[in-house]
Formats: structure tokens, C-alpha cells, sequence
């Protein structure tokens, strides 16, 4: 067997005993689908020795029409969106889940559309994800009030590539929140590595903030400009229903206590300082 990067079987050699059906079932796939990929008739006889596709050929499928590239032994690794492709697509073209793809990319959810990665035509996507060592993701974390982990100590064996699968952060946003580490250079362990932007502001959340002595953000208050969504993301805040819930009114039917500047694009009115933290609300 041939297997990716996420230990599933992308191809496999069958044996004098083997037949179509056996393998079939034996891989969770139809007959006919397993023939479909390999050209075959589903009463065709299996030739021993002779490899067996048990993913789609690499050819364009209908909501996944792009350009792929294949490794030496015929991985799917990267993928360039088109128009119309559709998660559903990614997923029977390459063999893959969407928890997969999302790790792949370092994100939190691969979307058909809008929110935090979707699928935009031109858009470069990982198919598989690059060995990591085995002694890496057991550090100690610090989460926030929604769980979210803001902080990590690494340990031996952690590295950019598993600190990013682990916590869906991409290289070079750990360096922008984490200045004194350096992509040519290995981390150390021990390193305590910020996971969110926090003290690095971003578009639509240039605020100043307060944190308790373990660095959790506590409160916020916002400048012009400022989003709910991306205050949202600077702060590790996983949905803005999260966000909402930490600033509930004491009163009436209102979702939050605190103003809008523009209602539809969740822009608020600047100088609110609002709760980033659900044990320590607050509530107008």
C-alpha cells in the first residue's frame, strides 16, 4: 500500500487472491467506484503486482477542476483552486477530510465560502502536511476563558511545521507574534511561543488591550475601523458569539451592550471598553 501523509491508502498492490469486490470492500469504496479509477470493468480479474488506484485519477472532477501536483509515488500535494470548486470535490478528488485540508493549511475550517479559508479560484492549497517529530506538541498551554490557547512552551521536537498543525497557525504569522524567533533557526525548547496576535495589532483591530499576569487578554477598547470579527482573531476569541457572550446587556432584547458604528460589517463605534473574557464579563 501507498499511503499519505494523513495515513490514508492512496494506492495498493493486489495479490493471486485478491478480487475487485474484496478490495472494494475492504477500503470502503464501491466496486464500481474502485473500477471507475482504475479503467476497469467491475468484472475484470485483478492482475497480481499491478498497483490500484483507490483515489480518483489525476484528472479535473466536477467541483475540483485545478491544476494538482503529484509526488514520485502519485500523493496529491498541493492544489490551485478554480471556479466552481467545491469542498465536496477536494475531498472525492484527493481522498481527503476537511479536518485534514484545514490542517494541511493551518486553519481553523476550509469553507466553500467567506469566513476565516475558502475556496478562491488562484488560491494555492496544501494537500498534505510535512513530517514532524514524534516528541513535538507536548508543551504546557495557557488557554483563554473560551479555550483557546494564547500561549505554548515548546519542548523538544516542536518546530514550525508542528507548532502550525497543532494550533493552525501559519510560519510566518508565529513570526510576527513572536519577534525573537527566526524562520533559518530551530526553537527552542522552552521558548514560550505567543499563538495569537495580542500585542501585534491588526486591520480592524488597533485597540489597546489589558491581560491578567499569565498575559490572558481581559479587556479591549476599541479605535476607528475596528471589527468585531477581527477583534475577535487578535485576541483568540474562536466566534463572535463568543465575544457576544462575554458582553451580554443586563437589560432588554439586545445580543450586546456595546454600540455600533456600522451594524452590517460589525464595525463598532470607537473608545468601548468590552470584555474579552467570559469569567470576567461585562454587562451594561
Amino acid at each position: 500500500m501507498v499511503a499519505d501523509s494523513w495515513n490514508n491508502d492512496d494506492f495498493y498492490t493486489p495479490v493471486s487472491t485478491d478480487t475487485l469486490a474484496g478490495v472494494a470492500a475492504y477500503f470502503h469504496l464501491s466496486a464500481a467506484r474502485l473500477a471507475q479509477f482504475n479503467g476497469m470493468s467491475i468484472a475484470d480479474p485483478l492482475t497480481p503486482g499491478k498497483q490500484l488506484r483507490l483515489i480518483p485519477p489525476p484528472d479535473p472532477t466536477p467541483g475540483a477542476m485545478g491544476k494538482a501536483t503529484y509526488d514520485a509515488n502519485g500523493i496529491p500535494i498541493e492544489y490551485v483552486v478554480a471556479e466552481k470548486d467545491t469542498t465536496g470535490g477536494l475531498e472525492y478528488r484527493f481522498g481527503l477530510t476537511l479536518q485534514q485540508l484545514a490542517e494541511a493549511n493551518r486553519v481553523d475550517h476550509v469553507y466553500e465560502q467567506g469566513n476565516v479559508y475558502y475556496l478562491q479560484p488562484g488560491r494555492h492549497m496544501w494537500l498534505q502536511k510535512n513530517p514532524v517529530d514524534s516528541r513535538s506538541g507536548r508543551g504546557t498551554s495557557v488557554n483563554n476563558s473560551f479555550g483557546q490557547t494564547i500561549y505554548y512552551t515548546t519542548v523538544d521536537g516542536d518546530s514550525f511545521d508542528s507548532l502550525g498543525y497543532k494550533f493552525r497557525c501559519a510560519t510566518d504569522q508565529l513570526l510576527r507574534w513572536n519577534t525573537t524567533l527566526t524562520a533559518d533557526r530551530p526553537i527552542p525548547a522552552g521558548t514560550k511561543v505567543r499563538l495569537i496576535p495580542s500585542e501585534v495589532t491588526v486591520e480592524g483591530a488597533q485597540g489597546s488591550f489589558t491581560a491578567d499576569a499569565d498575559g490572558i487578554p481581559l479587556t479591549y477598547t476599541t479605535a476607528p475601523g475596528d471589527t468585531e470579527r477581527q477583534i475577535a482573531f487578535r485576541f483568540g476569541v474562536p466566534e463572535i458569539a463568543d465575544l457576544e457572550g462575554a458582553n451580554r446587556p443586563l437589560t432588554g432584547t439586545d445580543r450586546v451592550w456595546y454600540t455600533f458604528a456600522d451594524l452590517p460589517s460589525g464595525e463598532l463605534n470607537p473608545g468601548q471598553t468590552i470584555s474579552l473574557n467570559l469569567t470576567k464579563p461585562i454587562h451594561k
